[in-house]
């Protein structure tokens, strides 16, 4: 998979997406990342690539030009262009799954009061949200978008069962995990865990991941 990220703050990107999985599926060649600053693409003279907006209001509004002009100069007929915006779908693990089967992604984050719609209407393919709340800019958000696809691809973890397994997988949160040592501070881990009977540990587990999913997460239950 290909991922081109455009954005103000590349700085924002490159330290955490050159790190852990994300580094190691590079190195693997699982992984072709590039960040890209807009301001490239811009053709003001300051390198600006913001405006006031139309009919006025606070803050300011990513002008259309650079960035048609990066996608334009990074896209291909397997592109699929997608736009970092709390307006946009609310990002999960089925969202994310999908993702997956695109060979090439173009990751626009939005900054300021957002980003002229006609670019939305032109060349946005999907628009996501990491949650209801606001970021400083969507560079932060294109990290958590890219780390949680790029685990789910063959090659980039080291036990594949890892992401068939983690929360969220089958859309209930996982049951609590324990190591050494077995008592700690008058703390014990479960008895189950130590009897070495695998099919009791599943149904254990399946009944502590329901159970914490109830307190936690109901409203991931039907």
């Amino acid at each position: 998979m290909k991922i081109d990220i455009v954005t103000i703050f590349p700085e924002m990107c490159l330290g955490p997406l050159g790190s852990s999985i994300m580094g190691r599926a590079q190195e693997k060649g699982i992984l072709q990342l590039a960040v890209h600053d807009l301001r490239q693409w811009s053709t003001d003279k300051h390198r600006r690539v913001d405006d006031e907006p139309y009919g006025g209001g606070q803050g300011m509004v990513m002008r259309c030009e650079p960035l048609f002009a990066a996608v334009e100069a990074l896209r291909t007929e397997e592109s699929r262009v997608v736009l970092m915006t709390p307006q946009g779908r609310r990002l999960d693990q089925a969202v994310v799954q999908s993702f997956t089967g695109y060979a090439h992604l173009i990751v626009l984050c939005g900054h300021y009061e957002g980003i002229d719609h006609r670019v939305v209407e032109a060349l946005v393919q999907d628009e996501i949200s990491i949650g209801d709340f606001i970021l400083t800019n969507g560079a932060i958000a294109a990290n958590i978008f890219a780390d949680a696809i790029v685990r789910l691809l063959p090659g980039a973890l080291g036990d594949e069962r890892s992401a068939v397994e983690d929360s969220f997988s089958e859309g209930l949160i996982e049951a609590p995990c324990y190591t050494r040592p077995v008592d700690f501070r008058g703390m014990k881990v479960p008895p189950i865990l130590l009897s070495g009977h695998h099919a009791r540990i599943a149904k254990w587990k399946t009944e502590e991941g329901l159970r914490r999913t109830r307190e936690n997460r109901p409203d991931l239950l039907p």
